[in-house]
């Protein structure tokens, strides 16, 4: 099988799976999804989606974040994972977002990147979910994910190698959906400790599912 039709049968496979697959934090507004993706890194979207509406209820602006101490933020999101740090973050890019960009969320990743905790994943995110602009995000989904069924070989050893394999061979106009199906297929069916392979779509083209059927 070459790469190209691994691939081709892998997308048709995540779109019957997922056809309207979609980022499951829940947000109302740019600087909602940033604090949301910010506080995401290592701690799952179910944790998040149950801290979220009460600090923004408190803190539903750069502006109003700003002005938070740590101690506040803590005393709302002290179960996400990492607390203190992100609590810092949060307040740091609200600073930087009232600073630097009149309070509005940026668009672009240069600028998204220069935001305190914001990185190359988060601003993709932020770019694909926000902005409507063609992205991947690797998470640690996608990256399992993608070298589990073989659309990355095994030496894109990095977020940054997977990233680039899988945006050679997805046309730009897919990527975002495809984001997000591999992010689904990778949090509900292709686990990292036991795959459900008999719940997937995607034998035709999986490298895993055609090595354990050797087996």
């Amino acid at each position: 099988m070459t790469l190209d039709e691994r691939y081709r049968l892998a997308l048709e496979g995540l779109t019957k799976l997922y056809p309207d697959a979609d980022t499951e934090l829940i947000y109302h507004d740019p600087f909602s999804l940033l604090v949301a993706v910010v506080l995401s890194a290592q701690c799952t979207d179910k944790r998040v989606n149950m801290v979220t509406p009460q600090l923004m209820a408190h803190y539903p602006t750069p502006e109003a974040m700003a002005r938070a101490s740590v101690d506040d933020l803590l005393a709302l999101m002290g179960s996400v994972s990492y607390p203190n740090n992100k609590a810092k973050h949060l307040i740091g890019l609200s600073e930087r977002i009232v600073s630097h960009h009149e309070g509005l969320v940026p668009s672009t990743r240069e600028e998204l990147e220069a935001l305190p905790g914001v990185g190359r994943k988060s601003a993709s995110v932020m770019l694909a979910v926000c902005f409507d602009t063609p992205a991947m995000p690797v998470d640690t989904h996608v990256f399992r994910v993608a070298k589990r069924i073989g659309l990355a070989s095994a030496r894109a050893t990095t977020p940054l190698a997977v990233e680039q394999a899988l945006k050679r061979r997805i046309p730009r106009e897919q990527l975002i959906r495809a984001h997000h199906q591999l992010i689904l297929l990778g949090r509900y069916i292709c686990k990292a400790r036991r795959p459900l392979c008999e719940e997937c779509t995607l034998h035709d083209c999986c490298r895993h599912f055609a090595r354990e059927a050797k087996s």
